[in-house]
């Protein structure tokens, strides 16, 4: 019997050859006011809430992606991306900026289409937020991020998202505090801290440039 082996997916950190390997991936949803209401919610009585992908659906700055399986509504979704480089479990708001490694610029993409079509029937979301390649990340840059400066998203060069970071409706520190009284933290782990308002479908054959201030660019396109 052949035991296959398997190698941890990495995100690329800036101004290093050096590699951060990927344990799991955390989402928030609906961390901006104006997107929530985009999306049918009261930003003002919503607590936090959490959603995964799996860490191979890492992908890098520059690549082309095949336009996913099973969706005629693609979308994007800009975060500011929080890794971690230590854990634990129901870590203190003030204790949370410590188990920081870094921060960089992600895409959560998602197929509407069956995101819609599961909450219409109570069903969950995986197949609409975990699918393969669904986790678009650019470089990390060590450290603890600042907690304002813009926020966009760009497809073929036109503005479809901005933003800024001091509209989070729940701090970095907060969302790790939480996060963590669900689940045990570890080094390793990447959280989508949620995105701004404009969220709208990507096109066969478009190159979506996402930015936060601070960090490395990340684009990506996807075949025609």
């Amino acid at each position: 019997m052949h035991i296959p082996t398997i190698t941890a997916p990495t995100v690329a950190i800036a101004g290093t050859t050096d590699r951060f390997p990927v344990r799991r991936i955390y989402c928030v949803g609906q961390n901006y006011a104006d997107h929530a209401r985009e999306m049918g919610s009261d930003p003002d009585r919503q607590e936090p809430f959490f959603f995964s992908k799996p860490a191979d659906a890492v992908v890098a700055d520059g690549s082309t992606l095949p336009f996913p399986p099973q969706t005629e509504d693609l979308h994007h979704e800009v975060e500011l991306v929080i890794a971690l480089g230590t854990g634990g479990k129901d870590i203190a708001v003030e204790d949370a900026a410590a188990t920081i490694f870094g921060a960089g610029v992600g895409i959560d993409l998602t197929r509407r289409d069956l995101q819609a079509a599961a909450k219409k029937t109570g069903r969950p979301w995986d197949m609409a937020k975990g699918f393969d390649r669904s986790a678009p990340v650019g470089a990390l840059t060590p450290g603890v991020p600042a907690t304002k400066g813009s926020i966009a998203l760009a497809i073929d060069g036109e503005t479809r998202q901005s933003g800024d970071l001091s509209m989070m409706i729940w701090s970095v520190p907060e969302i790790i505090a939480t996060l963590s009284t669900f689940v045990e933290l570890a080094p390793g782990d990447l959280i989508f801290t949620g995105t701004p308002a404009g969220v709208g479908p990507i096109r066969r054959g478009q190159t979506v440039h996402a930015t936060i201030d601070g960090f490395e660019t990340l684009e990506v396109t996807f075949a025609a």
